[in-house]
């Protein structure tokens, strides 16, 4: 099944919507190359699309070196970065698939936000977070 582009564009403009502390939002492959980028409208952005891409693929590559400790202290749920002017998030859609997103600094309820909103989101849309090589 090749990616559904529409509905990557169409996942990440709902998961802006549904919360307004989210800056960005990101989808990338297992190769860290973004496929989807959507970001809150009349936002400043603090990087260029160049440092986003080397973001992306630096995010999924640490994913990836984490991976060998999951038989020993389970499965990473997200993986969460708080900086002075944004928080950060990679989450694990599938073998094929990262949710990158960026929050405003005050966010604070990070966590129920993920396991609680966007996880469930993720999940209901399963079947589309399909890749070539299954």
């Amino acid at each position: 099944m090749p990616v559904d582009y529409e509905f990557l564009y169409s996942f990440g403009e709902q998961l802006l919507n549904f919360q307004k502390s989210l800056r960005w939002v990101g989808i990338a492959n297992r190769y860290g190359v973004l496929l989807s980028v959507e970001q809150r409208d009349k936002l400043k952005p603090f990087m260029t699309e160049e440092e986003n891409e080397e973001y992306a693929a630096n995010a999924v590559k640490r994913y990836t070196t984490r991976i060998k400790f999951q038989t020993k202290i389970g499965k990473l749920n997200y993986a969460f970065g708080r900086y002075e002017k944004i928080s950060r998030v990679t989450i694990p859609i599938n073998q094929y698939y990262y949710l990158l997103l960026t929050f405003d600094p005050e966010e604070k309820n990070y966590d129920e936000l993920i396991m609680n909103k966007i996880v469930p989101l993720i999940r209901k849309y399963d079947d589309k977070f399909q890749s070539d090589e299954e």
